[in-house]
């Protein structure tokens, strides 16, 4: 398995943009179009923020994760953010997502920061069992209960 920048493998990105799509987009109700996730995965860069990573084996996208400079508009102190971690259900238990994570902790450091923040709504057992601390909840227009992680970058 390997972790590199989706800028590196343009022809993943409207592979990406349907599970992000399909699993934050839709899920969540939220008014943006397919095209405008396209846009935006097709922007992503691999030395400034938005940047997107994939998890590749033999041609297959196993998964996906980007960084954005803030992913929660009420703590915009906290930054970068690991955002839209997503492992397609066929390649699950086989530790993408950890790799994915730990790629992007290496991204963030070498970018010079010593912190990563997430936040989650329906995850937070998963990421304290990988390390992360827990910091606080907040509530902002759409969600009434948001957990704010981070883990240092070291």
């Amino acid at each position: 398995m390997n972790i590199d920048f989706l800028s590196n493998h343009t022809d993943k990105i409207k592979e990406v943009s349907e599970m992000i799509f399909k699993e934050f987009v839709v899920k969540n109700e939220s008014d943006m179009k397919f095209e405008d996730v396209v846009k935006h995965f097709s922007n992503t860069k691999d030395n400034e923020f938005p940047i997107t990573l994939v998890a590749l084996e033999n041609g297959e996208c196993l998964g996906t994760v980007s960084i954005f400079e803030n992913d929660l508009k009420i703590r915009d102190m906290y930054k970068p953010w690991l955002a839209s971690l997503y492992t397609n259900p066929e390649y699950r238990g086989r530790g993408v997502g950890q790799k994915l994570v730990a790629k992007t902790i290496d991204v963030v450091k070498e970018l010079g920061f010593k912190e990563l923040y997430l936040r989650t709504e329906d995850a937070s057992d998963y990421y304290r069992n990988s390390g992360w601390t827990y910091l606080e909840t907040v509530s902002d227009d759409k969600y009434e209960k948001i957990d704010v992680f981070k883990i240092k970058c070291i």
